[in-house]
């Protein structure tokens, strides 16, 4: 039973950290310009709810723009929200 406790404590510790972690960084992009706001290969896939060869994909069909400084692949939130604009489906209203 304690085992059980021990784990279900860890993952809400965790869980917490994470809500933590992306609560600060909307606070903190809030008044920042989408240029200047730049999210590193693993925050886009998390992000994005993505795999890692689908970001890859993406980057060699020229779906989303991207910086690489050596082996770190980086991606601007104004590419992010360009790619997410391009793909969007507005709603037909049916009228009655």
């Amino acid at each position: 039973m304690a085992d059980w406790y021990n784990k279900t404590e860890r993952m809400l510790e965790k869980i917490y950290a994470d809500t933590s972690e992306i609560a600060s960084k909307l606070k903190a992009g809030i008044d920042q310009d989408p240029e200047n706001i730049i999210y590193d290969n693993q925050e886009f896939m998390k992000l994005m709810n993505i795999s890692k060869r689908t970001a890859q994909q993406w980057r060699d069909r020229k779906i989303i723009g991207f910086f690489q400084v050596g082996n770190k692949i980086y991606y601007s939130q104004a590419d992010v929200q360009k790619l997410l604009k391009s793909n969007y489906s507005p709603k037909i209203e049916k009228e009655l």
